[in-house]
């Protein structure tokens, strides 16, 4: 029993635990935020254990599942999948203390469905991250839609069936893509070995030493599942509808780390295991890339509804992520390596402050506010520190990511680093505009109308009508505040996660780079 093995566990034990309470929504949710806390305590011992000079997979733990066709439960991590575990355990916590001020449940859903879906959702997408069966990845890949599904279309918004079955059925079908590839690996390792395996390090060694033309059929089925996981753009149409449609405190684990299985697919499948295929349609996947973040980036200028605006600047984002990883420099893989916490950081945030916002005026349209900073200056305080973070300004978590993707872009691939650096341009443009819109000028907006008397009230003399809205509390600032307390202290001393991520990055593009 590895500590890995415990934060796979754990959540899941206390999603049955929330499931028998669910009747009481109030010892629910005590008992769902227990566990996260918990859960997010053990991540100091498995960081503190993880040695990043050691081995490339580290707290292993490995049973027979179906001998006969060599696989096996199998997990390990590296520098990557430990950050992307660690934020999750980090997330589900503040979602959940922040429950109340950002999620309005639909008529006869109860709270404890919701958190017990969370804490399953959670323990499968540390599994995934943990997998080193590709079998197993490929299973595990596949469920954790399932509890995501129900979280969409049982407590969203009115389109809520509509998104999740979309988001359903893009992810299922790039599964079955995968699932093809993962079967060629299979019938590779079976020819050249004498027997099939799923084994990560198996299949990496053998299939790495194929032909050209073999690994470029494995890589694509891979690189689909993982490119709509992202989303990369023409596969990203789901997202907007899921980001808009699922709860606050969903979105923010849909956006900040479910969406990161796909770019962390890329790093620990695509590139170690088809290093000539990933080397001779880099161009393809670049151009995408920056396809990304220019149509992300102007397509989030345009947006009138919050929650799209988020979504469509996680599309940008996953674009500079994407063209960190195959630019196939070290320091534009760490870059992204990076880049995925610290978007998971930023957007988390600015998704949360959000939802705060809709959820106090009951709307989530951008033009319903105005001069919100007169009446709620921590709110307006917690909005640009997330939008700084979001525009990567220096002295906030996602700069160094941001300008480690560039400068590594621009050494292996010079006219696409300038192209994408048009997107830090009009990142500026959106979020300086967002926060305009919403914090700055006269109070007005009809969703600030009617409601409910509190500190900051103002008259409107247009209307005659009192108008207010509630100010962050205790509870919610500290909520916040570990994500405050990232964005700067990652901001001026990155330091632990770059030391982290190196090694990692560093053995999975010595391949490519070979090649």
């Amino acid at each position: 029993m590895t500590w890995l093995l415990v934060l796979i566990l754990l959540p899941l034990l206390g999603a049955v635990a929330v499931a028998l309470l669910r009747k009481d929504d109030r010892l629910a949710t005590i008992t769902a935020f227990t566990v996260s806390i918990v859960e997010l305590a053990l991540i100091v011992p498995l960081w503190l254990s993880y040695d990043p000079g050691g081995d490339r997979l580290q707290q292993v733990s490995s049973m027979e599942w179906i001998p006969a066709f060599g696989v096996h439960v199998s997990f390990g991590i590296d520098g990557i999948a430990l950050l992307m575990i660690a934020v999750i355990a980090l997330l589900v916590p503040i979602v959940i203390a922040l429950l109340n001020s950002t999620d309005k449940l639909p008529e006869g859903k109860d709270v404890g469905g919701l958190l017990s879906l969370v804490l399953v959702q959670q323990s499968l997408t540390i599994a995934v991250f943990a997998a080193t069966d590709v079998f197993l990845f490929y299973v595990l890949f596949e469920i954790m839609l399932i509890p995501m599904y129900f979280l969409i279309g049982g407590y969203g918004g009115p389109k809520r069936q509509y998104a999740a079955v979309k988001f359903f059925l893009y992810s299922f079908l790039g599964g079955l893509i995968m699932l093809a590839s993962a079967i060629g690996a299979y019938s590779l390792a079976s020819d050249e070995l004498g027997q099939g395996t799923f084994d990560w390090a198996t299949l990496v060694a053998v299939v790495s030493e194929a032909p050209l033309e073999t690994q470029i059929w494995i890589f694509l089925g891979f690189f689909l599942a993982f490119a709509i996981k992202a989303p990369l753009v023409p596969f990203h149409t789901w997202l907007p509808d899921a980001a808009s449609q699922a709860p606050v405190g969903v979105t923010v684990l849909l956006v900040g780390v479910l969406d990161k299985v796909g770019t962390f697919g890329f790093l620990r499948y695509s590139l170690p295991m088809t290093p000539d295929a990933s080397a001779v349609l880099a161009p393809v996947v670049l151009v995408l890339a920056v396809i990304g973040v220019i149509y992300g980036s102007m397509l989030a200028a345009g947006q009138t509804d919050m929650r799209r605006f988020v979504a469509y600047v996680s599309i940008a984002h996953f674009g500079f992520i994407a063209l960190g990883i195959f630019a196939f420099t070290q320091q534009a893989v760490v870059g992204s390596a990076t880049y995925m916490l610290n978007h998971s950081l930023a957007t988390g945030m600015l998704i949360l402050v959000l939802g705060i916002i809709a959820r106090r005026g009951g709307d989530t349209r951008i033009s319903a506010y105005g001069g919100m900073a007169k009446l709620t200056p921590v709110l307006a305080a917690m909005l640009l520190i997330a939008g700084m973070s979001a525009l990567s300004l220096p002295g906030t978590n996602s700069f160094i990511s941001e300008f480690l993707v560039l400068l590594g872009a621009f050494e292996a691939r010079p006219v696409f680093a300038i192209i994408a650096t048009v997107g830090m341009v009009l990142a500026a443009a959106y979020v300086l505009w967002l926060y305009q819109r919403i914090m700055t000028g006269p109070v007005r907006g009809d969703a600030l109308v009617g409601a409910s008397p509190g500190p900051g009230a103002v008259q409107t003399p247009e209307k005659g009508a009192r108008k207010t809205i509630r100010d962050l509390g205790g509870k919610e600032i500290a909520a916040l505040a570990p994500l405050v307390v990232l964005i700067i202290g990652l901001g001026f001393y990155p330091k632990p996660v770059l030391d982290t991520v190196n090694p990692s990055v560093e053995q999975t593009i010595t391949a490519v780079q070979e090649r």
